[in-house]
Parts: C-alpha cells; structure tokens; sequence
C-alpha cells in the first residue's frame, strides 16, 4: 500500500507540472494514463467514480 501511494503522489506530481508547462507530449500523456490506472486500484476509486458520475448527471441534465 505505502508503496502504491508513493508511485500515486509521484504520478499526480508529474501530471500537475506537465499541464502547467502547457506543452503535453506523448510520453506525458502515458503518465497520465499509468495516474488513472494507479488511482483505480486505490481505496479513492469509488469517491472518484461517484464524483465523476454526480458531475456528469448535473451536466447532463443542463438545457441550454
């Protein structure tokens, strides 16, 4: 588990200063990808899955 949440942190440290630079290359977006694989098989997936769910429902039900 420490180690998981280790590899997770350095992850999403990566994510945060490629998106700032502004300049998101192939081997960036990777990175991203292995943060998404990594945070599913942690204990927050669920909280992730239900925000991301109750966003899309709020979005959804706009009429414009």
């Amino acid at each position: 588990m420490a180690i998981s949440i280790s590899v997770v942190l350095l992850l999403v440290i990566l994510t945060v200063v490629f998106l700032r630079n502004g300049a998101l290359k192939l081997s960036h977006a990777v990175v991203c990808v292995l943060l998404g694989f990594y945070l599913a098989s942690t204990s927050m997936a669920p909280t992730i899955h239900d925000g991301v769910t109750a966003t899309a429902d709020i979005v959804s039900s706009l009429r414009p």
